[in-house]
């Protein structure tokens, strides 16, 4: 029989938001926006045609998914754990065990957040057309969850699992699968949860834990995600600077930018004088290119946003 034991870190203490009840808080305290500064987005939006959208971890935080850089609860500040490398999986077999018996426990809840007011009020702007093209840093298939269509997942989604042999790829669901069905008497104490699907689990609980290969080609099996030091895929990249050039306005919503992956976009919209705002909690990368800047939660803020 399977035993999880989970000893949950309890969410900080913060202010009322738009973060659902029942919801563990992983979003940093925030004074409520300004209302001028939501009037001002209300006609930044209500000017653009064809709004190009870029969303990061601060959006997923008000599902109750933690972020790695949000001051006083973001991974980084919580913990001196740091996600896993691209090169260390690749090399490293004990790693990938380690790597895969965390994501095997923390999959269940990982896999059951659901969208939040601003992500449907995204989906919404598709719907009536403000919205021409989306693209999400996160990996956590929140937006899919909520309709949205015209998306780019820029870095992924760990709900779909490749073979780096073969390339083949497959839904996570069926990997679950076959984790309970080589690990069936495996029992693990976990305590907290991280960024990208898995919990914390001390190195000695996870030696007897299995890993399977690729059923086509014996190959190593790893998220469809871009991991921390490999790079993302040029045609993908390529895909987004075109929906960029047909855009003629950009609102970045949750993301302070520090990873140039998502960065590299707002430079070219500033190379081709496409107006920018910005709604996030903190500074960003690109506060210096933005025309707008509001400091707010997202869905406290979008959901109030109205479309002609």
């Amino acid at each position: 029989m399977r035993l999880f034991r989970w000893r949950v870190l309890p969410p900080p203490a913060r202010t009322l938001s738009s973060v659902p009840a029942g919801v563990q808080s992983f979003v940093p305290a925030c004074r409520t926006a300004d209302s001028r500064s939501v009037e001002l987005l209300q006609d930044f939006v209500s000017r653009a045609s064809r709004l190009f959208v870029i969303t990061g971890a601060g959006l997923s935080t008000e599902s109750g998914i933690p972020d790695y850089r949000s001051e006083g609860v973001g991974l980084y500040a919580r913990t001196d754990r740091r996600p896993m490398q691209h090169a260390e999986f690749v090399r490293s077999a004990k790693s990938r065990q380690r790597y895969w018996a965390r994501n095997f426990v923390g999959w269940s809840q990982f896999s059951s957040h659901q969208p939040n007011c601003a992500h449907t009020a995204l989906q919404r702007w598709e719907a009536g057309g403000k919205l021409h093209w989306l693209v999400t840093q996160n990996v956590d298939a929140l937006h899919s969850k909520a309709g949205q269509r015209r998306l780019t997942e820029l870095h992924g989604c760990a709900h779909r699992v490749m073979c780096l042999g073969c390339g083949a790829v497959t839904a996570r669901e069926e990997l679950q699968r076959r984790f309970m069905a080589l690990n069936p008497d495996w029992s693990v104490e976990a305590a907290g949860v991280a960024p990208d699907g898995d919990v914390f689990i001390e190195d000695e609980q996870v030696l007897h834990f299995r890993v399977p290969s690729c059923e086509n080609c014996g190959g190593i099996l790893k998220p469809e995600v871009t991991f921390f030091g490999d790079t993302v895929n040029k045609g993908t990249v390529q895909f987004v600077h075109e929906r960029l050039a047909e855009s003629d306005a950009v609102l970045v919503v949750g993301s302070s930018l520090q990873v140039y992956s998502g960065y590299r976009f707002l430079l070219a919209a500033n190379d081709r004088r496409t107006p920018v705002a910005i709604l996030n909690i903190g500074p960003t990368r690109a506060d210096h290119l933005a025309e707008l800047r509001v400091s707010g939660r997202c869905g406290e803020v979008l959901s109030v946003i109205q479309l002609p």
